[in-house]
């Protein structure tokens, strides 16, 4: 997730705890997606879209977070 951000995202893991939530969590349910597209996890439809929803607001957050830290690192 945000790749280009390797060194934000791993500051603010260590210094962020809600963002470190947010981007354990964001983990958690990329595993239950690929492990349901991979035929490891049986979800319905409606469960595998909730999950790529929620992952998709996390990654929203995430990316708000690292821009603002961006930001405040550079001023």
């Amino acid at each position: 997730m945000l790749s280009e951000y390797r060194k934000e995202i791993s500051e603010l893991k260590q210094k962020n705890a809600h963002f470190a939530k947010i981007f354990e969590r964001h983990n958690e349910l990329d595993q239950k997606a690929k492990d349901a597209d991979e035929g490891r996890l049986h979800l319905s439809d409606t469960e595998l879209e909730q999950i790529k929803k929620e992952k998709l607001l996390l990654k929203d957050e995430a990316l708000q977070m690292i821009l603002q830290y961006k930001k405040e690192q550079e001023g």
